[in-house]
């Protein structure tokens, strides 16, 4: 069995472990999109960067509704979430990835930073995107700022409306 380390992770779910306000809550609520890397906002979702991300890309959706749970969602959130992560897929192939990883985590102990807002996470990946830096230096590698990715995706976007 391969295992997946991913030390960098520590100061993000250690930092979160105390904070009452939501997240996703704040950037949906908030009007700086660019600031807070809103991709995209939909009737039911919205789509943001993930600010630790795991690979350049590493994309959020999550309902604009505050809900933690998937019995909680309405069908029509489930529907949006699933065609929001489809078009986001495609529009990570602008990066020409090799493969996805997709998925949520349900609860702290599943690895959820945010138990309590439901979201999907959708990480482009590429052979050898992984390598000994988080295991020996405690340093992850991400090879351009999120400044630059957001701007890419944001393009890339306009280019396919």
């Amino acid at each position: 069995m391969q295992q997946i380390w991913a030390p960098w992770r520590t100061v993000y779910i250690g930092s979160q472990i105390h904070d009452t306000q939501c997240i996703f809550c704040e950037k949906l609520n908030s009007n700086q999109d660019d600031v807070n890397y809103v991709l995209l906002r939909a009737e039911k979702v919205f789509v943001l960067l993930n600010l630790y991300p795991y690979n350049n890309g590493h994309l959020l959706i999550a309902p604009n509704r505050h809900v933690g749970e998937l019995d909680e969602l309405e069908e029509q959130e489930i529907l949006e979430l699933g065609l929001v992560t489809r078009k986001m897929v495609n529009l990570l192939k602008t990066f020409n990835p090799e493969g996805f990883n997709i998925g949520a985590n349900l609860g702290r102990i599943a690895g959820a930073g945010v138990p309590g807002h439901f979201h999907i996470h959708v990480v482009p990946r590429w052979g050898g995107d992984t390598n000994f830096m988080p295991v020996l230096g405690d340093v992850k590698v991400i090879s351009e700022s999120l400044d630059t990715t957001y701007s890419k995706l944001k393009d890339a976007m306009v280019r396919r409306s």
